[in-house]
């Protein structure tokens, strides 16, 4: 996934994140939008402390606030100031009982032993260089009894998708689903918790538009580095998946979350 500082620049803003939001919401096909499925599987109560660690923009927040539990108290943090800085702008004036947005490192948070109920920790532990320790931080800022979520990808995730990019050298699976993906949620969660529970989100994709593709994957390493004579190839493998489809391009989603309670 980059190095720490190429991870800074991806993620100075919301600007790269967009583009893979965009192809997402889209062209996704489920029963249910992944935000909202998402806070169906959360065990919050009315009054419950909640800490959203690497909460990027607070486009979660936003969207599913108003279907909440009544009286939350919610700190949002993220290891990018300028991800902080839109997340507070967005959630600022949601109906919250309280509301905090700071800057903060998932491997040495600055808060106190046992201070929220439920910890959201959403496809974020792939950047982080050591996600046994963010782990363990998260552990230390749940009370007993407390529920950490963690949402991440399968290697397998949107395979058909990720098979393109070998035409700048990368991998054919999903980047964030080799960096942490279910096997490591299980151990590292499993280690630290004594318990674990996946949920999976039951979703495909079907893309119509292939300029979508192209601005999805050519928004992180090594795609939006390329020159102009590899952008031309992956143009091409695009458009010949579209054109083997039938002007459409389909994918399984393989992605989920991972629940552990803090034994009370």
């Amino acid at each position: 996934m980059g190095s720490i500082s190429e991870t800074g620049r991806q993620y100075a803003n919301s600007e790269k994140l967009a583009a893979r939001a965009r192809l997402n919401g889209k062209y996704t096909i489920a029963e249910m939008g992944w935000f909202q499925w998402v806070a169906k599987h959360l065990p919050l109560k009315p009054g419950d402390n909640v800490l959203d660690i690497g909460c990027g923009p607070g486009w979660f927040w936003q969207d599913v606030v108003p279907d909440m539990p009544a009286g939350l108290h919610l700190t949002l943090a993220d290891a990018s100031d300028g991800m902080v800085r839109e997340a507070e702008e967005r959630c600022k004036d949601l109906p919250l009982a309280s509301f905090t947005a700071r800057q903060a490192d998932a491997s040495a948070m600055p808060f106190a032993d046992g201070s929220f109920d439920v910890v959201l920790a959403m496809h974020m532990l792939y950047h982080v260089p050591n996600p046994g320790r963010a782990i363990a931080e998260m552990f230390r800022v749940l009370r007993p009894g407390g529920t950490l979520a963690v949402t991440t990808n399968g290697k397998l995730n949107m395979r058909e998708l990720y098979a393109l990019t070998t035409v700048f050298g990368s991998s054919e699976f999903d980047p964030a689903g080799l960096a942490f993906g279910f096997d490591e949620a299980q151990d590292l969660l499993g280690a630290q918790f004594g318990n674990v529970r996946l949920e999976h989100y039951p979703s495909r994709l079907r893309i119509t538009e292939p300029e979508d593709v192209f601005l999805a994957l050519t928004s992180y390493p090594p795609g939006d580095g390329a020159d102009d004579a590899a952008l031309q190839a992956f143009r091409g493998r695009i458009d010949a998946a579209f054109a083997a489809g039938g002007g459409i391009l389909e994918s399984e989603k393989e992605t989920g979350v991972f629940l552990s309670t803090k034994a009370g």
